[in-house]
């Protein structure tokens, strides 16, 4: 190691703390909020000197919040199996396939990634509604397994596998689909296990199409379940911070659970072209 590297590390280290405490903090200050009663919850203290849990009885008992935390695991698990199923298939089909407009249908499906959600949401609005979608599992569903980040992911996955595995698969005479499923996917394990905490967390904590898509109170997910509890009790944050950090402790498992592999396919995923 050199000087230069010795005088670098310990600074990298130090910025390296910092940005973990300021994104820990509001976490933390959140879970502490929720445990403090109504007229002590905005006096700044991170550390609460009176210790309540009517909180939370109070969010579960007051609104159907059991419910909207199941509509949001029903809805975000279904997204994330059917999308990493199809995705996953799309791009071995894009990264080993030989096939005319094979680069232009690639180029197109990474080209969605420029076009912000805000400006389909009218048309996708229009098609779920003549299609009969609105107000259901399927419209909360189905528009949402679509997503050029896991298909460009995976497919530059695929390109970096060897060769030769598949080569050898094909002399003993299986075909691409028993490559694919025999082969490819469970080699694809640590991808698959990162997009699985991308996308169960996206669709989570979704919030503007089943704003737009939904008006039943049976399909309420839970991002919507606290903005509307905040609406009808915008002064008890005591109550908000609660509903706020149940919703954010299933991510946080799934991510502390997930972190090696998310790390690990990032390096492994490369640019590969």
């Amino acid at each position: 190691m050199t000087a230069e590297n010795r005088m670098r590390r310990p600074a990298l280290t130090a910025l390296a703390i910092v940005l973990s405490a300021a994104s820990v903090f509001p976490v933390l200050w959140m879970a502490t909020s929720s445990l403090k009663p109504r007229d002590t919850v905005t006096d700044g203290r991170l550390i609460p000197r009176e210790v309540t849990f009517d909180n939370f009885v109070y969010v579960f008992t007051e609104v159907p919040f059991a419910r909207y935390l199941w509509n949001s695991f029903f809805v975000s698990a279904v997204i994330t199996v059917a999308a990493l199923l199809f995705h996953s298939m799309a791009a071995y089909a894009l990264a080993r396939l030989r096939f005319p407009g094979r680069e232009a249908i690639f180029l197109s499906i990474f080209a969605t990634l420029l076009v912000s959600a805000p400006v389909v949401l009218i048309p996708l609005f229009l098609v779920a509604r003549e299609l009969g979608l609105l107000d259901s599992y399927a419209g909360l569903i189905i528009p949402a397994i679509f997503n050029a980040f896991g298909i460009f992911l995976l497919r530059q996955f695929y390109l970096a596998f060897p060769r030769e595995i598949e080569e050898a698969a094909i002399v003993d005479g299986a075909g691409h689909w028993r490559i694919y499923w025999s082969i490819v996917l469970p080699m694809s394990r640590p991808i698959l296990a990162a997009l699985t905490v991308f996308f169960f967390l996206a669709n989570w904590n979704a919030f503007v199409w089943p704003l737009v898509a939904t008006s039943s109170e049976e399909l309420t997910v839970v991002q919507l379940g606290i903005a509307s509890f905040q609406t009808q009790y915008a002064s008890s944050w005591n109550y908000i911070l609660a509903a706020a950090t149940v919703a954010a402790l299933p991510m946080l498992a799934l991510f502390f659970a997930f972190q090696r592999q998310i790390v690990e396919s990032i390096k492994t995923s490369g640019l590969k072209s």
